[in-house]
């Protein structure tokens, strides 16, 4: 039977707590091919990271951001490999190009080590067993460092069952475009209006919203700041541990969206001016 519906799930931040093995893996990189700038070394920090992930979707472009950007158009020197500091964006991205395989290298063999975040994979699993409700995951990631942390903390067996799985490398823009979203709702068969996101990032739901798509934020330490409900959240929470059934999100019996998600699980609203002059 076609899908009613869809359940489609970012992956970093969301399906595992990410963000700090990909901040130790970029540092890993530079530190392995001895980038300077002004001849301090380049690390990136947890505060520098956490508005990195906030600005920027996707390894490469936060790195082009970074030495385009933070460093006013510096591009690093190279001090422990045989490659000139770039001078123009050509060289720049053959630059990032290698430093992102080897990123990706180091984030491999780190992220073995990780684990899902709390309910989520009990959610996938329920919508899996749902009929007429698609289930996939979307992520920024380049497929080779995407493959690795989904075999590890979703498992093989559960991917198998999943309806669609797109990875960075399958669509020309990274997030907030909404090309990702858009596609996997293409692949399904599904109308946008009727697709479920779950993102942890500003960037994420900007993605999802400009797909016209009702989206839920897991935030993390990093992302708990962030207004999400300003930028159109239809629910946030820190993570899905108060364990929250499908039924919060969809009518199982036609697998239609609920008019409001989460309502026993969401943090409150902000109270808008006028709610609060009333209550006064």
């Amino acid at each position: 039977a076609p899908f009613k519906s869809a359940l489609l799930f970012d992956c970093d931040g969301v399906l595992v707590e990410t963000e700090e093995l990909h901040r130790t893996a970029y540092n890993m990189a530079f530190a392995e091919f001895g980038l300077e700038v002004g001849n301090e070394a380049v690390v990136w920090s947890v505060e520098y990271y956490d508005k990195l992930q906030n600005t920027v979707g996707g390894g490469k472009p936060k790195m082009r951001y970074h030495f385009t950007q933070t460093c006013g158009g510096e591009w690093p020197a190279v001090t422990k490999r045989s490659i000139a500091r770039p001078t123009d964006d050509a060289t720049g991205m053959a630059l990032i190009d290698e430093l992102q395989d080897y990123k990706t290298e180091c984030y491999k063999k780190l992220v073995q080590t990780g684990v899902a975040r709390p309910g989520v994979l009990e959610l996938m699993d329920e919508a899996i067993a749902t009929p007429g409700i698609a289930v996939g995951i979307c992520s920024a990631s380049t497929r080779g460092g995407f493959e690795k942390v989904v075999d590890a903390i979703v498992g093989k067996k559960r991917l198998a069952q999943l309806d669609v799985i797109i990875a960075g490398d399958d669509v020309k823009e990274k997030k907030p475009s909404p090309e990702i979203y858009n596609l996997a709702a293409t692949r399904l068969g599904v109308p946008n209006s009727r697709c479920v996101v779950v993102e942890d990032s500003l960037v994420g739901l900007r993605a999802a919203r400009a797909a016209q798509m009702a989206c839920v934020i897991t935030y993390t330490t990093s992302t708990q700041a962030e207004d999400f409900y300003a930028e159109g959240a239809a629910a946030k929470l820190l993570d899905f541990s108060g364990r929250p059934a499908l039924s919060a999100l969809f009518d199982l019996g036609s697998a239609d969206l609920l008019p409001e998600l989460l309502v026993d699980f969401r943090d409150p609203r902000p109270r808008t001016a006028t709610q609060t002059l009333a209550m006064s």
